[in-house]
Order: structure tokens, then C-alpha cells, then sequence
């Protein structure tokens, strides 16, 4: 099984308009061969000392896919080729952490 977190951080006020994309995009996703599990997380408001904040303008994907291949064939998806299009121009930095269980 692969795990991607994904850290999207948006140009200033545009996470939810990008956010609204994401969630159109979701169907899709979950519909493609080998997603485990595709979804957009944000801040626990005030959560405490022990949480390191994303931001107001930044939220994180966490997915897990049942093969490298699977994860690949995502990104190489149409549906996804067009969610990058449409998001693409305001999202200002996007980190990319694809990982597996030891």
C-alpha cells in the first residue's frame, strides 16, 4: 500500500474556491482502480500546543493507494489533468510526500 500526504497551500483567500474544486473531483477519484482513500483535511481550530497549524490558506490530502502503479494511473487521470487546470492558477506551493509502512 502507498500513502501520499499532500500539503496544498493556496494563493492568499483561494482555499476554498480550490477546495470546492478538490470536492467535485472526489467521485472520480474514488471511482479509479486501487484508491483506497482520497481526501482533504484542514486545522482543528485552536487545537493546542501540540499542533503545528497548517494555515488559513493551506490544507493537506491525505491518500492511501493499494499500488505504486494505482498512484501513477491517478496522476495521469483526465479528471485530474483537469482539476490541475482549473486549480493550478491559484495555488501557490504544493508538496508532495509519497510513502509506505516499514
Amino acid at each position: 500500500m502507498i500513502h501520499v500526504f499532500a500539503t496544498i497551500t493556496t494563493l492568499p483567500g483561494k482555499r476554498d474556491a480550490v477546495l470546492a474544486l478538490f470536492k467535485k473531483n472526489v467521485p472520480a477519484v474514488h471511482a479509479e482502480n486501487g484508491c483506497i482513500s482520497y481526501e482533504a483535511v484542514i486545522d482543528v481550530p485552536a487545537f493546542g500546543a501540540i499542533q503545528t497549524p497548517l494555515g488559513d490558506d493551506t490544507f493537506a490530502v491525505v491518500e492511501r493507494w493499494e499500488s505504486p502503479e494505482a498512484l501513477k494511473a491517478h496522476g495521469a487521470a483526465p479528471h485530474m489533468a483537469e482539476y490541475g487546470r482549473a486549480a493550478g492558477p491559484m495555488i501557490a506551493k504544493r508538496v508532495i510526500n509519497v510513502l509506505h509502512a516499514v
